[in-house]
């Protein structure tokens, strides 16, 4: 074998590109709400674990938001209404 031999090899090439209309439900620091507070929403509403409900809470209180849930809008936009029913700052961006 040379070092340099060239030689042809099949390559895929993706010729669509599949559009997936993903969004995030982005929730927003405030003075008002508690940690649990916050933690016990998004375990109830966005069905996370308590460690996962943690850490988002723990970048909302430091970055001042945190994307919570991936979705399509429809899907997030029932999530963000009863986060904001809570009166936690949330929005679908």
């Amino acid at each position: 074998m040379r070092p340099f031999e060239q030689f042809e090899e099949d390559v895929d090439v993706l010729d669509q590109v599949i559009d997936v209309d993903q969004n995030d439900l982005m929730v927003f620091n405030d003075e008002i709400n508690t940690f649990d507070f916050v933690i016990n929403a998004l375990v109830e509403v966005c069905g996370h674990t308590a460690e996962q409900a943690e850490q988002c809470t723990l970048l909302i209180h430091y970055k001042g938001k945190c994307s919570v849930k991936k979705g399509t809008f429809e899907e997030l936009v029932p999530l963000r209404n009863d986060i904001c029913r809570r009166g936690i700052d949330a929005k679908v961006i």
